[in-house]
């Protein structure tokens, strides 16, 4: 009894009472999203936030399961979890409906379950099970094929779901091999790959090669210990990439009928690169070599840009892309949830309508008010006091997340704790984010808030099981 009373002494009571709060303001929101008049009970089945309520007991009834398993029990049988996670997955792939163009979905009589939500938790478990073992070392071949196979085939089944945005959840993860050990530029190449990209869509292939060789240049001279011979050979690239066409045309012979552009920067550029990698190698510059090396990879990369946004994208992810960046303005197609979102945020003002007072929200202006975009909802009838309170609660909830994983005594428990920080953190951002049109829609929900049972009994599942390794650390 003793032992009992200790152990519940030992949870965090304050991270639970976040939980308790969002959860709350979630039902609250979807009650507000959805509320009919015609509809005004609490419990009303046949309603979202009737359904929600049962989401929600359920979610409590699976945090109380997750309390009294043993915490080693999460350590042991990671790898099973995982291995089970992978099958469920692929018996989606047979089994599962479709719904809103997605096949990701799993139907047991009354209940429709998304698994690829829960691939959050099996990763997060593999993940810390496998980089907690003695032998394990990051930063070898070895550890990193490990890594990326257990994050990359959940991602490419639920991609294979036609789920794209809850498969880019599982890139959050690369923040907590960072947390481990892994090289800090691995992360920067990461942010780096991202902007490429977005620039590739929206500048021409020649403006973005320009743009690394501007980079790799002055990376290249700021590195060099002879600046002289790097502005002679950067300077002898640019006079022939210019020149050469001029000197044709001189001689009536048009370049550029024979050769694009793009094509002429490379195949310039290609004795350049072969020669700074022969001095490279024979003066032993190891940094030259990473500049040498990084610029090819960018090169590829953007030439593989057209490739995966004409053919792995669905086309309302790159339409949703386009008029965020500008390329295309739809507000009546792929734009309109964003643009409504917009508009009922920015008409709550500071303190909001009030409750059931949301004009947007009360005429079904923005679709799936109560799931992707419930942040509008708040920042309509609480507005920006509420919004801010709600982004607070998160920002607590994430600190003290952190603050439990590092306190754990065991690396298991601190690689998960960081596994469970980085999933909240990336939906939270991308959530907020796709809400205010900053960022392109993906289709992830609000932890806590939105609707759905998946989704919350998937982050509840997250925090409970470090709650639980953390009220047992000391045992």
């Amino acid at each position: 009894m003793r032992r009992e009373t200790g152990f519940f002494r030992q949870l965090d009571w304050w991270t639970i009472a976040i939980y308790m709060v969002l959860v709350l303001i979630g039902w609250i929101s979807i009650f507000a999203s959805v509320y009919d008049p015609e509809h005004n009970r609490i419990i009303d089945t046949t309603q979202r936030y009737g359904m929600q309520m049962i989401w929600i007991f359920g979610a409590w009834f699976l945090a109380i399961a997750v309390l009294l398993i043993p915490s080693r029990t999460y350590l042991l049988f990671s790898g099973v979890f995982y291995i089970l996670g992978i099958l469920i997955l692929l018996a989606v792939l047979v089994l599962g409906v479709e719904r809103n163009g997605s096949q990701s979905w799993l139907v047991l009589g009354p209940v429709h379950f998304q698994p690829a939500e829960m691939a959050k938790v099996f990763v997060a478990l593999a993940l810390a099970g496998l980089m907690s073992r003695p032998q394990f070392r990051l930063r070898s071949l070895k550890g990193v094929l490990e890594v990326t196979a257990i994050i990359l085939i959940p991602a490419m089944l639920i991609v294979m779901e036609k789920e794209t945005g809850l498969a880019l959840v599982l890139s959050c993860f690369l923040l907590v091999l960072y947390r481990e050990g892994l090289p800090g530029w691995v992360l920067v190449s990461g942010l780096l790959a991202i902007i490429l990209f977005l620039l590739s869509i929206i500048w021409s292939t020649l403006a973005v090669l320009w743009l690394v060789f501007g980079i790799c240049f002055a990376v290249f001279l700021l590195l060099a210990y002879k600046k002289i011979p790097v502005f002679l050979a950067a300077g002898l690239f640019i006079g022939l990439y210019f020149l050469t066409p001029y000197i044709f045309n001189l001689f009536s012979l048009d370049l550029y009928s024979y050769i694009k552009p793009y094509q002429w920067f490379l195949v310039l550029s290609a004795p350049f690169f072969l020669a700074g990698f022969i001095v490279a190698f024979k003066k032993r510059l190891q940094y030259l070599k990473m500049i040498l090396l990084g610029f090819i990879c960018a090169v590829a990369f953007t030439f593989s840009v057209g490739y995966i946004f004409n053919n792995i994208l669905q086309p309302h992810h790159r339409a949703r892309i386009e008029n965020l960046l500008g390329i295309e303005k739809d507000i009546y197609g792929a734009g309109y949830n964003v643009y409504q979102s917009k508009v009922a945020i920015g008409s709550g003002g500071f303190i909001g309508k009030g409750f059931l007072q949301g004009t947007q929200t009360k005429y079904n202006f923005v679709p799936e008010q109560s799931t992707d975009f419930i942040f509008c909802t708040i920042g309509e009838e609480w507005g920006f006091v509420g919004a801010t309170l709600v982004i607070l609660l998160y920002l607590v909830l994430l600190f003290r997340i952190i603050s439990i994983a590092e306190r754990q005594r065991h690396s298991f428990g601190r690689i998960y704790g960081y596994g469970v920080a980085a999933c909240f953190f990336f939906h939270v951002f991308i959530n907020i984010g796709m809400t205010l049109g900053i960022l392109p829609v993906i289709g992830i929900p609000l932890p806590f808030i939105s609707y759905g049972g998946s989704s919350l009994w998937t982050f509840t599942l997250l925090l409970f099981i470090l709650l639980k390794m953390d009220a047992s650390r000391k045992n």
